[in-house]
């Protein structure tokens, strides 16, 4: 019988889905309360901290809102380039040796589905956090966004992190 481990399945590609599930969850939870619940759209800015508010922006774009995408067409493309790649990232998932690895994929698989699933219900993102500091402005985002942020940094751990592997020629420039 030929194990999991040795078709290359990740022993924690189950706890990177979960992650992702999990994220996307509590991106469209916050996002929805956010706008049915707590009416921020009416509220204005809310202050949460001396250094961060509440704010209701629509997202036409990627990050920053670059390549603001005002078509039908424009936001078909956005949404399938989320979906696919979600599902690339799945396959690496499905293939990744490290624990802080899958983590980190299951955070940006869910980030990207959180906000290709706003685009779909609302056609546009949903962003909602501002950090500032003084006359300083960070950009508005989400859940969704934090989520790949804190992905990316754990994949960049994980590459940083991975054993080195013996080299052929252990003896020197031969």
């Amino acid at each position: 019988m030929i194990s999991d481990e040795s078709r290359g399945a990740s022993p924690y590609a189950g706890l990177g889905f979960a992650i992702a599930l999990a994220t996307l969850a509590v991106d469209q939870a916050v996002k929805l309360w956010l706008l049915l619940g707590f009416d921020l759209a009416d509220r204005g800015a809310v202050r949460l901290l001396p250094v961060a508010d509440l704010v209701l922006l629509w997202n036409k774009g990627i990050s920053y809102s670059l390549f603001e995408q005002n078509s039908l067409a424009g936001r078909i493309a956005l949404i399938a380039v989320a979906v696919v790649a979600a599902v690339l990232l799945g396959l690496w998932l499905r293939r990744e040796r490290s624990l802080a690895g899958a983590i980190g994929l299951g955070f940006i698989i869910g980030g990207a589905l959180g906000n290709a699933v706003d685009r779909i219900a609302w056609g546009a993102v949903v962003d909602f956090l501002l950090l500032h500091w003084g006359t300083w402005n960070w950009y508005v985002f989400n859940v969704a966004d934090a989520a790949i942020v804190v992905g990316v940094a754990l994949l960049l751990y994980a590459a940083l992190n991975r054993p080195r592997a013996a080299t052929a020629d252990a003896g020197g420039d031969g």
